[in-house]
């Protein structure tokens, strides 16, 4: 399988993904993008992030209050730091970190994430997409 995502992903999007690297902040697609839809893992295609639940924590990566669908943590020792680290659930995909300093009316979350661990699904994309479902959580903000 190794050999085969090499393939599909970009030299950066596997690093990130599957040898836990972090792309240089402020230099993400995602970073400072704003469109209505949703963020999945590049490699399985998981439903990861409404657009709605993102914000710009000024960090450099783009980062979200709470993600659509459950993630696994880590605890993550790495560079002299205590942190916690978020994986997608299917394909295990390094995502970023989660930390407690977002915004409190919204939980105190922020998800740090990579935009080379994402693929964007625009709004008017997401039924053909085969994410219709997630359609609603557009309706409910009335977007």
């Amino acid at each position: 399988m190794s050999d085969d995502l090499r393939q599909q992903l970009t030299p950066e999007q596997y690093a990130v993904t599957q040898e836990n690297a972090t792309e240089m902040p402020f230099s993400g697609e995602y970073d400072e993008f704003d469109q209505l839809g949703i963020y999945v893992d590049v490699v399985s295609h998981e439903p990861l992030f409404s657009s709605l639940d993102k914000y710009d924590a000024g960090c450099g990566w783009p980062s979200f209050t709470r993600p659509i669908t459950k993630l696994n943590e880590k605890r993550d020792q790495t560079h002299g730091m205590e942190r916690v680290e978020v994986r997608s659930q299917n394909a295990d995909s390094h995502l970023g970190h989660v930390f407690t300093d977002g915004p409190q009316e919204q939980g105190g979350l922020r998800y740090c994430i990579n935009s080379a661990a994402l693929k964007f699904i625009f709004k008017d994309d997401l039924k053909a997409a085969g994410y219709g479902e997630y359609l609603a959580l557009f309706e409910k903000e009335g977007q």
